[in-house]
């Protein structure tokens, strides 16, 4: 999947990022945190803040503590809730970190190119 859009609502708390199979025709919204969307609107959009901010911050503290961010998978839609992991490869194991959709794009867009996004097919059957 890849980020295909972002729509920022300046007078709503609730912003959307639609997500689109790379090779294939289905797509869907999901509602995320003014916060978020910012912080993935501002990767995209404008040059590396001068300062970490906190996506920053989880990225370098992986890496700084011998671990790399491979992709990001999301997982599960419950009660209108969307589950995501980040997976990340640490001493040759594959550990899945428990995350919200909106910071696991937010860091998948912190890196050039941005992370792969993967979503199980449960998910996408269930939105499709």
């Amino acid at each position: 999947m890849e980020l295909a859009r972002i729509v920022i609502n300046d007078i709503g708390d609730q912003q959307v990022v639609f997500l689109r199979e790379i090779e294939g025709g289905r797509s869907f919204p999901i509602l995320i945190g003014l916060f978020e969307a910012g912080a993935i609107n501002r990767r995209i959009t404008e040059d590396p803040p001068p300062r970490p901010l906190t996506h920053d911050l989880l990225r370098s503290t992986v890496e700084q503590l011998g671990g790399e961010i491979e992709d990001v998978v999301i997982t599960d839609l419950r009660n209108h809730t969307y589950f995501a992991v980040l997976r990340i490869r640490f001493a040759g194991e594959l550990i899945e970190v428990d995350s919200r959709p909106s910071d696991a794009l937010a860091i998948s867009v912190h890196y050039d190119p941005p992370l792969p996004v993967y979503v199980h097919e449960d998910v996408l059957a269930e939105v499709g």
